[in-house]
Formats: C-alpha cells, sequence, structure tokens
C-alpha cells in the first residue's frame, strides 16, 4: 500500500526575471515588473510530498524529521533570504522562474531520497500562482 505524506516549508528570496539575449524592451514586454533590476521578492511556500510504501518496522513512508533536515539543508540553507539570481550559482545561467525554482527544488530533494521514494513539489510563489513539479 502506497500513501503520500507532506511536509511544508517556506523561505524568501528576491530574484530578477529576464533573458539577457533580448532587448530591455523584449524583457520588460515579458517579464514586465518582474525585471526590475532592482530585483524583487516573495515569500515562498513550499510543499514537500513522498510517496511510497510503509515500512513494517516503523510505520513511516519516511521519518518526517528526516524529511525536515532535508528541506532545510537542500532548500532553505540554500535558498532562504538570497538573491536567487546572485546568490545561487545554478541560477547564474537559469531564469529563476518558480518554474525553475520548482525543479531546482526537486533535484536537491530527489538525490536525498531512497530510490523507492516519489517526489512531488509544490511552490507557492504567492497565494495564487504555484507550480507542482513531480519528476515527469
Amino acid at each position: 500500500m502506497k500513501l503520500t505524506v507532506s511536509r511544508k516549508a517556506h523561505f524568501n528570496a528576491a530574484h530578477r526575471l529576464f533573458n539577457n539575449k533580448w532587448s530591455k524592451e523584449k524583457n520588460d514586454q515579458v517579464f514586465g515588473k518582474c525585471n526590475n533590476p532592482n530585483f524583487h521578492g516573495h515569500n515562498y511556500e513550499l510543499i514537500v510530498s513522498v510517496t511510497g510504501e510503509i515500512d513494517s518496522d516503523t510505520g513511516y513512508v519516511i521519518d518526517m524529521t528526516l524529511l525536515k533536515r532535508i528541506i532545510k539543508e537542500e532548500v532553505e540553507d540554500n535558498l532562504d533570504h538570497k538573491n536567487l539570481n546572485l546568490d545561487v550559482k545554478e541560477f547564474k545561467s537559469i531564469n529563476p522562474t518558480a518554474e525553475n525554482i520548482c525543479i531546482f527544488i526537486y533535484n536537491k530533494i530527489k538525490a536525498e531520497l531512497d530510490s523507492n521514494l516519489s517526489l512531488e513539489i509544490t511552490l507557492y510563489e504567492t497565494p495564487r500562482n504555484f507550480v507542482k513539479y513531480s519528476g515527469s
């Protein structure tokens, strides 16, 4: 029997959406105020969902203390109170959209999980705008 367990987390980060191959006008047209050269920030909300079989010895899909540690070390320590464009090496060459941040988080957490566990990341950039990624 497979179950999904989830843990919420949050982080605050600044970013600027732009494509350095485009003109200022095109960046303004596509990204609007998100192209502010002085950056802008969000209070990101994160839901990390892990699906797998219940371990017969522990009764857990995953130990939530372990999941909490993984989220802190792989997400919060890397992204919280950072300028994503300037402080996170992966976003020096990738536009830090909600979509790309979600994939970044997925890859960081997935690398720390047992291979028999499935992962889904839900990232809220605002209370009304969010993305989900499950690796496919």
